[in-house]
């Protein structure tokens, strides 16, 4: 009969989780319901989303059988809720054997599933050049095109500030730029690095909006190949120079102003008081940086989980805000001031869900159903974690 398949682990499920806010389905059509109405329905299409668990318990397994599309999920936003509301009991050694060992006969012979192919797990030293460079590449070098599907026109691949312009996500993300500009008090003629430049929007903005010159630097050559494009058909390439750079590898130039938009995240505890260190020595004495990027707000957060170390920022990890302005303060640097927009994020994360959803066709043509499945999740995961408060994004503006 078919349904003894999975039996026993229906039975272990129901056993060992008395309260569930979610339904299972299997694929031999038997299923474990959930004990309150609205929860999410998680399907497990073939044996090989169980082979992906009793390989890797935990989220590692669940990333590896949803990426692969061996779990199918009806309703991501309410399936993160759950992630986020619902504390699952803690089980004891012999309980987790016999659940164990009830997935494994249930998923038969195919306990040898491969991984995703958008699974990414980094070699060498933590934060050197090369492992930061993959990582960084692992994330972006997806497509322009993708991209391009849900960012704004201006190609802004961070917070947008609806709380100063919430017209739309481009008058948003303009004001965003605008800001920066004028916390970073440009004046015309002064010269400027941009650390971690996207598609160039910020760079593009401040050259023709403040009549600067901007240097940016980017680990994504596809990136820098469209930012150079968008700067030359701005028409200021006289202004504007893009280079596949990391900013440890820049020494010997001196800048007015730097703007650090959403690369901080990426530096990591191992590295923040060397970043802090690196762009106070390219800055001139009285120049201003301003320090854009996501912050943890409760001090004992983990690392990222695998899902997002594997298949979304490999390697990056968070600070605290005060561990920034301690790295910022040790190299030198005055805080003037410091300013908080989680809930602009959590918005401009709900719009670029929703123009990922609207594109989802192309956008599987363009990444590939794995890679639009990471997004999709990553995006509204995201979200969530800015509206509840788990994590912020503030801009630090600080003189040399």
């Amino acid at each position: 009969m078919p349904f003894a398949v999975t039996a026993p682990l229906r039975r272990n499920i129901e056993k060992f989780f008395p309260e569930r806010p979610f339904t299972i389905e299997f694929w031999d059509g038997t299923s474990v319901p959930a004990t309150r109405d609205g929860g999410p329905v998680v399907a497990a299409r073939s044996p090989r989303a169980l082979s992906h668990l009793v390989r890797a318990p935990g989220q590692l397994g669940l990333s590896r059988a949803y990426v692969s599309g061996e779990l199918e999920v009806d309703d991501l936003d309410a399936v993160n809720r759950v992630i986020y509301e619902w504390t699952p009991p803690a089980l004891p050694a012999r309980s987790r054997i016999s659940l164990m060992l009830a997935a494994a006969r249930a998923a038969g012979a195919t306990l040898r599933s491969p991984r995703p192919a958008a699974e990414l797990r980094p070699r060498g030293w933590l934060h050197s050049r090369a492992r930061d460079a993959r990582a960084v590449r692992h994330h972006y070098d997806v497509s322009n095109e993708f991209f391009a599907l849900f960012l704004d026109r201006s190609m802004t691949y961070s917070c947008a500030f609806f709380s100063r312009d919430g017209a739309s996500l481009e008058s948003a993300q303009e004001a965003k730029l605008e800001l920066t500009c004028r916390k970073l008090r440009l004046e015309p003629g002064q010269r400027v690095l941009d650390v971690g430049c996207g598609w160039g929007s910020f760079a593009i903005h401040a050259a023709a909006r403040h009549g600067v010159s901007v240097l940016g630097i980017t680990l994504s050559e596809p990136q820098a190949r469209l930012a150079r494009a968008r700067v030359t058909e701005a028409g200021l390439d006289d202004r504007v120079t893009i280079r596949v750079l990391d900013y440890r590898s820049l020494r010997g130039e001196r800048f007015d102003a730097i703007a650090s938009i959403g690369m901080v995240e990426h530096v990591g505890a191992e590295k923040i008081d060397l970043y802090a260190a690196r762009l106070a020595s390219l800055l001139r004495p009285g120049g201003r940086l301003l320090n854009h990027g996501v912050a943890h707000l409760i001090s004992s957060s983990p690392k990222a989980g695998p899902f997002t170390d594997r298949y979304v920022f490999p390697d990056s990890h968070p600070l605290l805000l005060s561990r920034i302005l301690h790295a910022l303060e040790r190299a030198g640097f005055v805080t003037e001031h410091v300013e908080e927009f989680g809930a602009d994020y959590a918005e401009t994360l709900r719009h670029w869900t929703r123009r990922l959803d609207e594109h989802r066709e192309e956008a599987v043509r363009l990444a590939g159903e794995e890679r639009v499945r990471v997004w999709r999740l990553y995006l509204r995961a995201a979200s969530l974690g800015f509206s509840t408060g788990f994590n912020s994004i503030y801009q630090v503006q600080s003189r040399r």
